[in-house]
């Protein structure tokens, strides 16, 4: 199979791929076998369309004389995983079912080990539940929530792929949700999306796949000690129902998400090395989702081929600071992502439509660990916690959060909301100035960012927009420091992993530093065995 790039119309089928390609190569219908697509990317200029990377299979004989054409076509790589069956005279512990979780669990599973996955939250089906009670009835389970629970904070937070440039490890996740029941191009379209909606239901499947392979789930299942020995990790200690219970293991497989305090606090308490870490501090910025539509596309009801626009903006200031769109949530809503009592954070989600009347992204500010109180690894969760409880007390302290027209926000007026835009904030909004919660640094930053913005996309600076905050969950503001092989710097058998240990950064890339970690500790134990 070889690799060549073409360009289709945005209501492509296979022929006019065929047509395509027979342009692109001198080749003939006739002679093109199987058709691979590899890269999907809509482009918009004069007119939209996609372009295409192909994985195209000829004859050996054709494919010979085809790659001699070297600026249009190369080698398809194979993607294939394969890993070896190996053994462990004690089951690998992970702490969190989040993307870094599952995929490090699933990973372990079928190289014949039985990992045993503890997480403090729910299945994902009881979760579902506890998510909507707090949004309909502001009643908060700080173990099961947006953050806590199977599937981590990205299955209650739009499920969008990020993948660039495509490796094994990558191709390993994106190919197990499609064998969970996602659609096939997840693959290779660039920007895909699974869907709030949808991901819930792929989660539970990869679980029943880990457990036909041996694995085992606990849930509300909170650890609260890694024991060790000499250096050595020895057990595992978690806490449920009131009852603390053991499992002995030499290998535990961190992967607690973001918003896991109270675990970064127990691994400063056993001396594991940690740096603090720098993120971003912002809000949620709301447009009617037809509006962005007609600003990026020229249509407010583009082909479903396209779906509803996307963005991403970056700017530099002068101060030193950058400000940038995160998290773009196209046809979605901003959701009510707090973990602990007394705290507001926000989010966004979409369902796999995209069709909701708002679009929605975080507008942020970069924090560096010079903006943090102290010199202390955690101090940056301790910031987080301060705007949090801020924006709570801010807006009534019943999680009702605290919002305001855009142009009441860049002139600094009495707050007041949109006329036209509809919060869609789940549990409620009030008008609140937002420097009653964040650091000025932050509300400056964002005004001067949004000139810039409307400079970059003219029109993006609209009136009558909305903004909620705070957006504080970005990323994880502290790293666990690790080595090549995923171990902790200090503590032979801990794998910090996943984009709460500070190596990850969304659902696939969590999902692959579980992939990674898993196949470091199989070569591992596949060394020893041959020894």
């Amino acid at each position: 199979m070889i690799k060549t790039d073409i360009t289709v119309g945005i209501n492509y089928n296979t022929e006019a791929i065929k047509d395509s390609i027979c342009r692109a190569l001198p080749v003939s219908r006739e002679e093109i076998g199987e058709i691979r697509i590899l890269k999907k990317t809509l482009k918009i200029e004069k007119e939209k369309y996609f372009a295409l990377s192909l994985g195209i299979e000829f004859s050996p004989e054709r494919e010979a004389g085809l790659l001699k054409m070297r600026k249009k076509v190369s080698h398809c790589p194979d993607y294939d995983m394969k890993l070896p069956e190996v053994k462990s005279a004690a089951p690998p512990v992970i702490v969190g079912a989040g993307p870094a979780g599952l995929f490090a669990a699933l990973t372990l599973a079928e190289s014949g080990l039985s990992p045993i996955v503890l997480e403090r939250g729910e299945r994902v089906e009881e979760r579902r539940k506890r998510v909507s009670l707090f949004f309909t009835e502001k009643e908060l389970d700080p173990e099961s929530n947006i953050q806590f629970g199977e599937g981590g904070a990205g299955a209650f937070s739009d499920g969008k792929l990020k993948v660039g440039g495509m490796d094994k490890y990558k191709y390993k996740v994106l190919r197990e949700f499609v064998a969970a029941g996602a659609p096939e191009d997840i693959i290779y379209t660039v920007g895909a999306h699974l869907g709030t909606d949808k991901l819930p239901s792929y989660v539970k499947r990869i679980r029943e796949k880990i457990i036909s392979l041996g694995g085992e789930f606990i849930y509300r299942a909170r650890v609260t000690e890694i024991e060790n020995k000499n250096g050595s990790v020895t057990g595992a200690v978690y806490e449920k129902d009131g009852k603390k219970e053991r499992i002995d293991t030499d290998r535990v497989i961190l992967a607690t998400g973001h918003s896991a305090k109270d675990s970064f606090e127990m691994l400063k308490r056993m001396g594991v090395p940690m740096e603090a870490r720098g993120f971003g501090i912002g809000v949620r910025l709301e447009h009617k989702r037809e509006y962005i539509n007609e600003l990026i596309l020229g249509e407010a009801e583009p082909p479903c081929e396209i779906g509803s626009a996307s963005y991403h903006l970056v700017t530099h200031l002068p101060s030193g600071r950058s400000v940038y769109s995160f998290c773009m949530c196209p046809g979605g809503t901003v959701v009510a992502a707090a973990s602990e009592s007394g705290g507001i954070v926000t989010n966004g989600m979409s369902e796999e439509a995209r069709l909701a009347d708002n679009s929605n992204a975080a507008i942020l500010v970069s924090v560096t660990p010079a903006d943090f109180a102290s010199d202390d690894a955690l101090a940056g969760l301790e910031l987080q916690r301060k705007i949090e409880r801020a924006a709570f007390l801010s807006a009534g302290a019943d999680y009702t959060a605290p919002s305001l027209e855009l142009d009441c926000f860049m002139k600094n007026d009495k707050p007041r909301l949109s006329k036209s835009v509809e919060a869609s904030y789940p549990c409620g909004v009030l008008p609140v100035s937002a420097e009653d919660y964040l650091p000025t640094f932050v509300t400056d930053s964002i005004r001067a960012a949004m000139l810039d913005f409307d400079d970059y996309l003219r029109g993006f600076y609209c009136p009558e927009a909305l903004i909620t905050g705070a957006e504080t969950r970005s990323t994880s503001p502290i790293r666990v420091i690790r080595d090549d092989n995923f171990v902790s710097a200090t503590l032979s058998g801990l794998y910090p992993i996943g984009e709460g240990a500070g190596y990850a950064g969304g659902i696939v890339s969590s999902g692959v530093d579980g992939v990674r970690c898993a196949e470091r500790i199989i070569l591992e134990l596949l060394k020893k065995s041959t020894n």
